[in-house]
């Protein structure tokens, strides 16, 4: 990436697959460098980013493959609700 490193900079990533997964899981989190290679990944990968700076700092709090909290769902719904519209509007196609 050719932005300049911000140490501060955090990354959550989540994964959830309805009819399987009861909530959504942690499956990466990081700061720094980390969250920039979380980032480039999803970019390489077409995954929506979607950025809340307050959700981000109580998720990353969670540990790695862990459901989030039922008080969470709110917030994390309206994302997903923004992940999904953003897959339609790219052809549907599944993301992994």
């Amino acid at each position: 990436m050719t932005e300049s490193y911000e140490p501060s900079k955090k990354a959550v990533a989540l994964k959830y697959e309805p009819g399987v997964d009861a909530a959504p899981v942690v499956v990466a989190k990081g700061k720094g460098k980390l969250a920039e290679a979380i980032l480039d990944k999803a970019a390489e990968s077409g995954v929506p980013v979607q950025q809340d700076s307050s959700l981000v700092e109580v998720l990353s709090k969670l540990d790695v493959d862990q459901e989030i909290p039922p008080e969470l769902y709110t917030l994390v719904a309206e994302i997903l609700s923004f992940v999904y519209r953003s897959d339609q509007r790219a052809g549907g196609e599944e993301r992994r």
